[in-house]
């Protein structure tokens, strides 16, 4: 008896203390009081960490053993999808900056001879000419109906061995970076959007129009995917996008170009920037995850993890697939992922950061 009564004035301190309201059912007990105890107390313990993580606001005074310890132990608690948060922001997302009709280019929404502004100046412009408009896409794929569950793959070194593949397969839509490595195992081989790098296309293709062929070959592991690039984001990107587009084109018309609508990519980062996140210019990861929260019916958001161990505090790799270190002057990484663990936490996205069950696969 005095071990109930320790666990009651326990549980008294933490539901004041938290202001957390806990409704007791009583039903026939078939465990133990001293398991109907634990089990409220991991309850309990769920709740405030949810609530915790709901509010989250920066990544700059983190204790990441503190912080680690916590994410990992709430990352076991039973995940709760809120459908009033997800359609909340689908909403404010849709309302601000429109990916459903604006995210890429096409033929319906840009016209030949129509002013193309920079996304990062207000300077520059650049005029669509009748050849590129003929290779834009007609509108997009998804027009006219919602995209259902979404897999955003990062390249987080945390997918190493993760064993995430099957289960990141199984979606019905799969987004990627930077024509990431994919394999079976840990990140799958489905792929229905992937971004490409001006940048790589510069430093690893840049002699693609006499020789197109290792370009050609490093697409094709996509399959049909789309290829998006922001030809805009940049004046130097320009150059390199357009004949990147007219590379490939004619060889694998299946499998299209697309570049980002400055305009959209404008509206996003003002749409962060007023909610706080404060950085040069948005990851391509997180740009693409804020038009899944607007395109589909559940997102589910994988490698993200911008840290250099992960939850057991074991060092990783910035990227599953090399040794590369990161850029930290462009983007701002750790900013980012709090704003994730926040929509997380709140039930609006499923971020994974354990490695997957097989028994799910």
């Amino acid at each position: 008896m005095a071990f109930l009564r320790w666990i009651f004035r326990l549980l008294m301190v933490l539901i004041v203390s938290h202001s957390v309201y806990v409704m007791f059912y009583f039903t026939p007990d078939t465990h133990s009081p001293r398991e109907t105890m634990a089990d409220m107390l991991r309850r309990l313990r769920c709740a405030k960490l949810r609530r915790k993580f709901s509010y989250i606001t920066s990544a700059k005074r983190l204790n990441m053993k503190i912080f680690t310890q916590e994410l990992d132990d709430f990352l076991n608690c039973p995940y709760k999808l809120n459908t009033t948060e997800q359609e909340i922001n689908r909403l404010r997302l849709q309302i601000c900056c429109n990916a459903t009709g604006s995210i890429f280019l096409t033929k319906r929404n840009t016209a030949v001879n129509q002013t193309i502004p920079y996304e990062t100046s207000i300077k520059d412009t650049y005029t669509m000419n009748p050849a590129i408009h003929s290779m834009l896409p007609e509108d997009f794929p998804w027009s006219g109906h919602r995209l259902g569950r979404c897999a955003v793959v990062g390249s987080g070194g945390i997918l190493k061995n993760s064993s995430c593949g099957h289960e990141i397969d199984k979606a019905d839509f799969v987004i990627r970076f930077n024509l990431a490595n994919i394999n079976d195992s840990d990140v799958g081989l489905k792929t229905n959007l992937i971004t490409v790098n001006p940048s790589q296309i510069q430093r690893e293709y840049n002699n693609m129009e006499k020789n197109p062929d290792p370009l050609v070959e490093r697409v094709s592991v996509y399959g049909n995917a789309s290829l998006a690039i922001p030809a805009f984001a940049y004046t130097f990107c320009t150059g390199l996008s357009i004949k990147t587009l007219e590379v490939l084109h004619p060889i694998r018309p299946q499998q299209p170009v697309v570049f980002f609508s400055p305009e959209y990519l404008r509206t996003l980062d003002r749409f962060w920037k007023g909610r706080g996140l404060k950085e040069f210019r948005l990851s391509s990861g997180f740009m693409l995850i804020s038009s899944a929260l607007e395109l589909c019916e559940s997102v589910h958001v994988y490698g993200f993890w911008p840290f250099e161990t992960n939850l057991q505090d074991n060092p990783i790799p910035y990227h599953y697939y090399d040794q590369m270190s990161p850029n930290r002057k462009m983007h701002s990484m750790s900013e980012e992922f709090v704003w994730l663990l926040q929509l997380h936490s709140q039930g609006a996205l499923t971020l994974h950061l354990q490695p997957c069950s097989l028994d799910e696969c």
